[in-house]
């Protein structure tokens, strides 16, 4: 599986004294591979979620491709992409993105009961909630839960239908230094299970787990190069 991003831009019109539009993402080119686990790291505001939305099918570039295994995604319709979404790419999004009201074993489960006719996911929805270190809060709402709690829920959900592409921005937002150690080992593991693994992160912690790293600084993408991290 590779993702691919071909020239792609994102330019948001606003009124200034200058100009009036500005580049979140300058034309960019990246590949994302699976087996590989790969980091961007900025500053806030520095384009990366903007970036990851690009690559993930939720955010349409202003100009270039976004290629997953040689089909541009933004080519396919509303239902074909919010399929390929589900099957393909699972995505962590920064913020508190739990379902209020489903239960945290129901929104884990979700992504498969959406383009599924059976509802016997619980083995699985319950084994990635043990991953994550919160499989006794099964029953609980997400209002029960603490930030990074919510988190960890995002991580099972964005699991769930084994998808070939993992795009996570800020992961280990919320958590402390042991369950950032759990989440980080357990990207790396889907990373090694095959998948093409993309975080978006602040966290230094989380350079050992990768085998590239680029910096995004004011909508452009660097790689660091000599990086060999995991």
């Amino acid at each position: 599986m590779i993702l691919k991003a071909e020239a792609v831009t994102k330019k948001y019109f606003r009124k200034s004294a200058d100009k009036n539009y500005f580049y979140a993402v300058n034309e960019t080119d990246f590949t994302l591979e699976g087996g590989k686990l790969t980091e961007i790291i900025g500053r806030s505001g520095s384009g990366k979620t903007t970036f990851l939305n690009m690559l993930a099918g939720l955010l349409s570039p202003s100009s270039g491709k976004v290629l997953l295994d040689g089909e541009d995604i933004y080519s396919l319709n509303d239902k074909k992409l919010s399929a390929l979404r589900n099957q393909k790419i699972g995505v962590v999004p920064q913020g508190q993105t739990g379902l209020d009201s489903l239960t945290v074993l129901e929104n884990v489960k979700l992504p498969y009961i959406l383009y599924s006719k059976n509802d016997d996911a619980d083995e699985k929805a319950k084994e990635l909630l043990e991953k994550v270190g919160i499989a006794d809060l099964a029953d609980s709402y997400p209002k029960e839960l603490s930030g990074g709690e919510v988190r960890r829920l995002a991580i099972a959900r964005a699991l769930m239908n084994s998808p070939e592409v993992i795009l996570a921005d800020e992961p280990t937002g919320d958590l402390d230094d042991e369950n950032t150690e759990i989440v980080l080992k357990l990207l790396r593991k889907t990373a090694d299970d095959g998948a093409a693994v993309l975080i978006v992160t602040h966290e230094a912690e989380a350079k050992q787990y990768a085998d590239s790293l680029y910096r995004m600084n004011t909508g452009k993408l660097i790689q660091v190069e000599g990086v060999k991290l995991a």
